[in-house]
C-alpha cells in the first residue's frame, strides 16, 4: 500500500490543508484530506476495469470551508441535528448555534467539518486528529478525536473514529461522502438495499417525532433492492420534507460494537457495487436534495439535485434529547469508539 501526501493548500492563516493518496497495487485509490478528515476521491474500476471516482467533490481545497453539502467531511461534535439547539445533561442545559432552520445541525457553522486537523501516516494507514475545546460550539468538555482511514487490496476504505472527553458530553459521529456509482450524472437509478425494518418518522424541521416506525408499505421501504428514484417523487411526509430522502433508517440487528452491513447500492450502468457496515444504530440516507448551487465541482462539473447520494452511519439525531434512543453521552475516562467500511465491488 503506498500512502503519498500533497500540499493542497493553505488557510488564511497558514495552516497546511494537505491530500493522502492511498493506492493499492491494483491501482485503485482512496484520497483523503485533513480537511474536515474528508474522503475528497474514490477512484475504483467498473466491471470493464476502468477507473473512475466515485466520491462527489471540489477542485479547491477552499471550496470545502462552509459549503452546504457537507461534501465528504466528518460532521462533529454531534452530526444530524439537535432539537432547537437544545440538550440537557445532568440537569444542566446546553445551548447551542442554531444552523439549520430552528436547529442545531452537525456540530453548528464551526464543526468539525470546517476544520484543518492535524495529520500523520501511521501503521499503513492516514489519522486526523481534532482538539475541540471546552465550550466550543456550546459543547461541554475539551474532546479529542481521531479519525482512521484504511485502504485495503479489496478496495474497502475503512474509517474508524475514537474519542475521549474530560467532562460528560455528547458525540455523534460519521461520514458526509456522497457516491455516484458512475462518476457522474443522476444517481436516482442507482439501485439501493437496506438492512432496515424500520425508519425514524420526523417534523417538517426533520427532527424525528419519537419510536421507529416500520418501512413496510411506504416509500421508505428497502429491504428489497429498488432504484432511488422510483418512490421519490411520492406523496408522503419524510419525501415532502426533505424535497427526497433525508431520513434516518435504523439498523436491523444492532449491537454496540458489532460490524453489522447496514446497506448495499449499486449501479447497472457501470457494473459498481458499495457495500456499508457499521458498528453505529442507523443511517441517514440522504438523496443530495439540495446539491444546486454548491461549489464548482472536481474537473469544472456543475452539480445538480440528485447527482449523488450520502450514506451516513451514526446515532439518531437528536439522540441528546430522546433517552429511548442508543445513548450519544460519552463520559470521562471511557472511550467513544465506532467504526465504518465502505466496501467497493463490481458485478458483472
Amino acid at each position: 500500500m503506498a500512502i503519498n501526501r500533497k500540499l493542497w493548500g493553505r488557510t488564511p492563516d497558514g495552516k497546511a490543508i494537505y491530500k493522502y493518496i492511498l493506492t493499492n497495487a491494483s491501482g485503485a485509490s482512496a484520497v483523503v484530506s485533513n480537511l474536515g478528515a474528508a474522503i475528497v476521491a474514490v477512484n475504483v474500476p467498473d466491471r470493464d476495469g476502468k477507473l473512475a471516482d466515485v466520491i462527489l467533490g471540489y477542485g479547491k481545497a477552499d471550496s470545502y470551508f462552509g459549503d452546504g453539502p457537507c461534501a465528504g467531511k466528518v460532521p462533529g461534535r454531534f452530526a444530524n441535528r439537535i432539537a432547537k439547539g437544545k440538550f440537557t445533561l445532568d440537569g444542566k442545559e446546553y445551548t447551542l448555534p442554531v444552523n439549520n432552520g430552528p436547529n442545531h445541525l452537525h456540530g453548528g457553522p464551526e464543526g468539525f467539518q470546517n476544520q484543518v486537523w492535524e495529520s500523520r501516516k501511521r501503521k499503513g494507514g492516514v489519522e486526523f486528529k481534532y482538539v475541540s475545546a471546552d465550550g466550543e460550539m456550546g459543547y461541554p468538555g475539551n474532546l479529542v478525536v481521531v479519525a482512521r482511514y484504511e485502504w485495503s487490496e479489496e478496495n474497502e476504505l475503512r474509517l474508524t473514529f475514537s474519542a475521549k472527553s474530560d467532562a460528560k458530553t455528547v458525540v455523534n459521529l460519521t461520514n458526509h461522502a456522497y457516491f455516484n456509482l458512475n462518476g457522474h450524472g443522476s444517481a436516482l437509478q442507482h439501485f439501493l438495499k437496506l438492512n432496515c425494518s424500520e425508519y425514524l418518522p420526523t417534523d417538517d424541521t426533520l427532527i424525528p417525532l419519537g419510536e421507529p416506525e416500520p418501512v413496510a408499505g411506504t416509500p421508505m421501504d428497502f429491504l428489497n433492492a429498488k432504484t432511488l428514484g422510483r418512490d421519490i417523487r411520492k406523496d408522503f411526509p419524510a419525501l415532502n420534507y426533505g424535497k427526497g430522502y433525508d431520513a434516518c433508517w435504523v439498523i436491523d440487528g444492532y449491537t454496540p460494537g458489532q460490524l453489522q452491513e447496514a446497506a448495499e447500492l449499486w449501479s447497472n450502468r457501470s457494473g459498481r457495487t458499495l457495500k456499508v457496515f457499521t458498528t453505529q444504530p442507523g443511517i441517514q440516507v440522504y438523496t443530495g436534495n439540495w446539491l444546486n448551487g454548491c461549489p464548482q465541482g472536481k474537473r469544472g462539473r456543475i452539480y445538480h439535485d440528485y447527482d449523488a447520494v450520502a450514506l451516513e452511519c451514526q446515532h439518531f439525531p437528536d439522540s441528546p434529547n430522546r433517552p429511548a434512543y442508543p445513548s450519544t453521552v460519552l463520559k470521562p475516562g471511557k472511550t467513544f469508539h465506532e467504526a465504518i467500511i465502505f466496501a467497493f465491488g463490481v458485478k458483472k
